[in-house]
């Protein structure tokens, strides 16, 4: 026994071992095979080709390596193109190849669940990112930031999509409101590296665009569940306005009494305290998605999930960063899931070439309000005529909110069983894709390429020898090299 192990150790120590890339490799990919074959374990059929379970994992390991070829994308002088794209990508590509479609087929309930699961995720990181200091210190410029683009751009789609795509009026509010959401996923990023460099910091640009971000999002959500409470009432229009009121005020009212709850549990004197905690907060998050959506009241679980998280984040203070930490794990693992999915809901071979047409033309329309509207809203704000341009620019970007609700809809109608519903909610779906496809990359581009040329730049002690100061830079080149 003993010379076995002296022969294993001499034998260790003159192998070389595989590292790096190589290392990396391989690691990943005996962990997808051990994934594949746990789950075949315990699925069996299900797990083999045309199962419930085998078109998942496809899905999932297809958008994890489209994220990151995408990823790994460079181009001279320009930042990074976000990954989710390429899981988006994945995921459409999958749906619309012949004979792998047969393959790769998911249950529509499971992907709705799966989405849903996803979605609950979004909103808890959502409701416990907000920042109660920044919205006091930002005050008025902040609230028109956030809710004067949001609100404009959402009533003209619903206009514009009413005459042109025939949806009725609660479904062109319910698209405008998926549109108009700005997506984090691509302006934090965004913003945290133009920060790091010192660009707009000076006036605090960054942090405006990152905190009016989260309230942006969060106004879309709560007038896209309205929408879709008052779309799937049954009665008069007051009575499903009121009924869509009624969602509104009991989704708050739960979601304060659940976040009183976990400010309250479990105590800071217990154990595994960290882990407790996103486990209620999770908990709590999924159970109020799919809570109210079995009772009929889907417009209420959204809500209820950002204001416990948020709740939730004001009793735990400064502790409330590792659970944040926890929950960017759980994102890491749903947002793959959550935008292949997504692609893989749309079949190109029934869209209709006047869908799209039109579909393009509205969302251009309202990003062009949204331009207006946002460089308007900023004007008494002290910002000059460039930071103006370049707060406006960075308010394009679409990606995360829209995959996370631009779903929604269809599945209710799905579960309806309601087939003019249903198309109403493949257009909007197909509207929420079109959306990412379209903003996403050139919103992320803007932002890298604009930033350098219209921002101030705010130079550090260290490169000047001295105090802190501002200058305007003409060469953003190194910034955009290190992006």
């Amino acid at each position: 026994m003993f010379s076995c192990c002296a022969c294993f150790v001499s034998l260790r120590e003159k192998c070389p071992r595989p590292h790096g890339l190589i290392n990396l490799l391989i690691t990943k990919a005996c962990m997808l095979a051990l994934l594949f074959g746990v789950l075949w374990a315990v699925t069996g059929k299900e797990c083999l080709p045309g199962g419930k379970v085998f078109g998942i994992i496809i899905i999932f390991i297809s958008a994890v390596l489209g994220g990151r070829l995408l990823g790994l994308v460079r181009l001279p002088h320009l930042p990074p193109i976000p990954p989710l794209l390429g899981m988006l990508l994945a995921g459409l590509v999958l749906r619309n190849v012949p004979y792998v479609t047969d393959a790769v087929a998911v249950d529509a309930a499971w992907s709705a669940a799966l989405r849903n699961m996803a979605l609950s995720v979004i909103l808890a990181r959502a409701g416990l990112g907000l920042d109660p200091a920044a919205l006091r210190r930002l005050k008025a410029v902040c609230v028109r930031v956030a809710v004067g683009p949001c609100v404009m751009e959402a009533c003209l789609v619903a206009v514009v999509s009413h005459f042109l795509l025939k949806l009725p009026w609660a479904w062109g509010f319910m698209l405008g409101f998926v549109l108009a959401a700005v997506s984090p996923a691509v302006v934090v990023p965004s913003m945290l590296l133009l920060q790091k460099e010192g660009y707009g910091t000076e006036k605090g640009i960054p942090t405006l665009l990152m905190a009016a971000g989260s309230f942006d999002d969060i106004l879309a959500i709560t007038g896209f569940s309205t929408c879709l409470g008052v779309a799937f009432s049954t009665g008069t229009t007051w009575m499903n306005v009121l009924k869509g009121l009624l969602e509104v005020v009991g989704g708050i009212v739960s979601g304060l009494v659940v976040g009183v709850f976990l400010c309250l549990f479990p105590s800071v004197d217990q154990e595994d305290l960290v882990m407790t905690r996103t486990f209620f907060l999770l908990a709590f998050s999924i159970f109020s998605v799919f809570f109210t959506h079995v009772i009929g009241s889907s417009g209420a679980g959204g809500l209820c999930t950002l204001v416990l998280a948020f709740l939730a984040a004001v009793g735990w203070g400064a502790d409330k960063a590792a659970v944040a930490a926890m929950l960017a794990r759980c994102w890491d693992v749903f947002q793959p899931l959550l935008f292949g999915l997504i692609g893989a809901e749309i079949t190109i071979a029934t869209l209709s070439i006047s869908t799209v047409g039109l579909g393009i033309a509205v969302i251009i329309l309202g990003l062009l309000v949204r331009l207006l509207a946002t460089f308007v809203l900023v004007h008494c704000a002290g910002f000059v005529l460039k930071e103006r341009l370049f707060i406006a620019i960075a308010w394009l970007p679409k990606a995360t909110v829209q995959a996370a609700i631009g779903s929604k809809a269809l599945d209710t109608a799905r579960d309806e069983g309601n087939e003019a519903k249903i198309q109403f909610g493949l257009d909007v779906l197909t509207l929420a894709v079109l959306a990412i496809l379209i903003t996403a990359p050139i919103g992320a581009l803007g932002i890298g390429l604009a930033g350098p040329r219209l921002l101030t730049r705010q130079v550090k002690a260290s490169e000047t020898g001295g105090g802190v100061t501002s200058q305007s830079v003409q060469d953003p080149v190194i910034f955009e090299s290190r992006l």
